[in-house]
């Protein structure tokens, strides 16, 4: 049995079916890893929710950012943006079915030495609390209230975690840093301006996995989220969005050995990102 991890797909189908044949993935005996972001941009997000379902408990997905647009747009408090190719979700027959799935989804997920998140962690959170705190969002999308949740999901602020926080404040950090954060302060202040690559980072911020003293370095991290790192393997890191929408590709890493299998991007659908 392998356990592999797998970028943003991102709406990207055609890849994704090409790279679980290229690695020759068993949904039987192997295990999938999914950084989370399954779906927008690319031409075929439907198709990778319901490819990605039928896989069963061989697939564990967290949630992204885009996934999070998703479930807020369907409840109404969002509006699709001009490059969205989330409306066929929201017009197929199964969508109910799909969305109540999505909103399953955990944040965070920690199993031996290894923690999966979309995009990472703040410096203060150890793999438990981090893993405890996504528990909380989880249980917020699983209410009969999760409405009211998506609802007040979108905002920057508070931009600092805090362990007093509380309500939808307390949420909206939470998923702030673990599905859009890049750059951070050492006392857990976000800035969600900048996309640009690590070399980039405002004054008083780093990469979010440059802080010397982050709790959870101890752990391997699996991510994605930064295209414009594209593809990162570091001892204890990996991230994993290399871009497929634009040109790049859409990778693999097989855990055990950290053997990469990759496969190109089949049309640009997005520019490229700024380096």
């Amino acid at each position: 049995m392998s356990l592999y991890a797998i970028g943003d797909i991102q709406g990207c189908h055609a890849e994704f079916c090409q790279l679980l044949e290229m690695i020759g993935f068993s949904a039987r005996s192997d295990r999938l890893w999914l950084v989370g972001d399954l779906v927008n941009r690319g031409p075929g997000s439907l198709a990778v929710l319901r490819e990605v379902k039928a896989l069963g408990d061989a697939a564990v997905t967290v949630l992204g950012n885009h996934d999070f647009h998703l479930l807020t747009v369907a409840a109404g408090h969002a509006r699709q943006h001009r490059r969205d190719t989330i409306a066929p979700i929201l017009e197929a027959p199964d969508r109910d079915e799909l969305l109540a799935w999505v909103r399953s989804w955990p944040l965070v997920v920690v199993e031996g030495d290894r923690l999966l998140v979309h995009a990472g962690l703040l410096p203060q959170w150890t793999p438990a609390t981090a893993l405890s705190l996504g528990r909380e969002v989880q249980a917020a999308l699983a209410a009969d209230d999760h409405d009211a949740f998506l609802r007040t999901l979108y905002g920057d602020r508070p931009d600092t975690w805090r362990d007093d926080l509380e309500g939808f404040d307390r949420l909206r950090v939470i998923v702030n840093a673990c599905t859009r954060m890049r750059f951070c302060a050492a006392d857990g202040r976000m800035e969600f301006g900048e996309k640009r690559g690590p070399e980039h980072a405002p004054e008083g911020f780093r990469p979010w996995f440059r802080h010397e003293t982050r709790a959870s370095s101890g752990r391997t991290i699996v991510c994605g989220h930064w295209s414009t790192t594209e593809l990162l393997l570091a001892p204890n890191l990996m991230m994993l969005d290399s871009g497929c929408l634009w040109g790049g590709t859409l990778t693999a890493v097989r855990l055990d050995d950290r053997r990469v299998f990759q496969v190109p991007g089949r049309l640009p659908v997005a520019p490229k990102p700024l380096a």
